[in-house]
């Protein structure tokens, strides 16, 4: 894989600082726009069943080329991914400004489906940059600074509609972020001279030393024999195959387990928040505008905890599957309590302990990805895990409308059902850590 190095002028702490500002500016440009689609498709006059329809080509667009952009970044380098899919979804959402039928609505959403991709590959991206003790802290970072613009975001969003034409005002100013966002990348001090031997080296070494089991070994060196070809002058068709050939080599591997677990978990969070506002004003008579208080508050609990992910792993020695393990009994237990609630009082304490969960969670089940698969392919490791968890965001919904034609509660006792699934996967399908207390699987 080709690693993109850092121009020697620049510390490496700043240039992730401005990859962590990329990461705010994408989630704070998507918040804005996210809450009004439902509302401006429908002016559009689509009805309830079209609008579900036009909805869905987004996520079924995620699931498809998550894989295949994430491996296409291994392939060509990070920073030229990267502007691609700034500028694709700066265009998508240029095009969204200007949408006054459905037609052009659908156009402006397919840039956006196939391209919006840049925080996979910033963590990719960050992957690369730091070691592996480091990733879980520079990784729960960049989540923690992203949510906190997907916090800010619907506030502004909500401010600009209501002025005349808010819909389009809104568009064009994401629109706006993601220029900018691609200009920021764009003047980045990055060194194109080539691949970056002494990191690559670097990588391949930890990953020896943490003994990784043989099929890792397969896929770590399945990579290798292709990374020293500088992408600059492959033809495309051997970009093409170079992708395909890491895609394959990931889904033959046996990382299946850890993407069961993902895709466990996944299902069990969308459960849990598929019916949250209408099961709380039928269980608690609790008013939309209190749901609306309590799901910011969660969301902010959230983005905070992102910067306990260094602590808890310090206090765990780096074991991440141990964090991973522990994070995913405590997110099955809450989801259990919430389902059997009694009070407001017990739903607002396993929200504010579910956000801690899942938000370290998401961060060790990422990590685990690339212990297990080597960072030489993180790209397309982290793309494969995006669209596992674009899978379960199509599946959810659908078993959750089966889970409520019986009871309110039917979706998050489904919920803690598959997250306990997922935690009796990781207890018997993937073995611990080995006595030096790295992962091995």
């Amino acid at each position: 894989m080709e690693i993109k190095c850092i121009a020697p002028q620049m510390p490496l702490r700043r240039f992730i600082l401005c990859i962590y500002v990329v990461g705010f500016m994408d989630l704070f440009g998507v918040s804005m726009i996210i809450p009004l689609l439902s509302h401006h498709v429908k002016s559009l006059g689509a009805t309830p069943t079209v609008a579900g329809i036009i909805g869905s080509v987004y996520g079924v667009l995620q699931l498809f080329s998550s894989t295949l952009v994430g491996s296409w970044s291994d392939v060509i380098g990070r920073r030229r991914s990267l502007l691609m899919c700034v500028t694709f979804s700066a265009l998508g959402y240029g095009l969204l400004g200007v949408s006054s039928t459905l037609i052009l609505y659908i156009l402006a959403r397919i840039p956006v489906g196939i391209f919006k991709h840049s925080l996979s590959i910033c963590k990719a991206l960050l992957s690369d940059l730091v070691s592996e003790n480091e990733r879980p802290l520079v990784i729960g970072h960049f989540n923690a600074v992203s949510s906190v613009g997907f916090i800010l975001g619907p506030a502004v969003g909500g401010y600009l509609t209501e002025l005349e034409g808010g819909f389009y005002i809104s568009s064009f100013v994401c629109c706006s972020l993601f220029i900018l966002n691609a200009g920021l990348v764009w003047i980045l001090p990055w060194d194109d001279t080539g691949v970056a031997q002494s990191h690559f080296s670097n990588n391949k070494k930890n990953h020896r030393r943490d003994g990784a089991q043989p099929w890792t070994s397969n896929v770590e060196n399945s990579l290798i024999s292709t990374a020293s070809i500088k992408t600059h002058f492959k033809p495309a068709w051997n970009e093409i195959t170079s992708v395909l050939q890491k895609i394959n080599i990931v889904l033959s591997s046996n990382l299946w387990d850890v993407f069961s677990v993902r895709f466990l978990m996944t299902l069990a969070v969308m459960l849990y928040y598929s019916n949250f506002a209408l099961a709380l004003e039928e269980r608690f008579f609790l008013k939309q505008k209190m749901t609306g208080y309590l799901i910011s508050y969660s969301s902010t609990i959230g983005a905070f905890a992102g910067f306990l992910v260094g602590p808890t792993t310090k206090l765990y020695h780096g074991n991440t599957y141990s964090m991973l393990l522990h994070s995913s009994i405590l997110t099955c237990f809450l989801i259990f309590f919430y389902a059997n609630a009694v009070a407001f009082w017990q739903v607002f304490l396993c929200a504010t302990f579910f956000s801690i969960s899942t938000t370290i969670g998401r961060t060790c089940i990422t990590d685990l990805e690339l212990r297990c698969g080597g960072t030489q392919a993180s790209g397309t490791l982290i793309g494969a895990g995006q669209s596992i968890a674009a899978l379960g965001r199509v599946v959810a919904p659908i078993l959750s409308g089966f889970a409520q034609e019986f009871t309110p509660c039917g979706p998050p006792w489904l919920g803690a059902i598959l997250a306990l699934s997922a935690v009796m996967l990781m207890l018997f399908r993937i073995p611990q850590e080995n006595e030096s207390k790295k992962i091995k699987i």
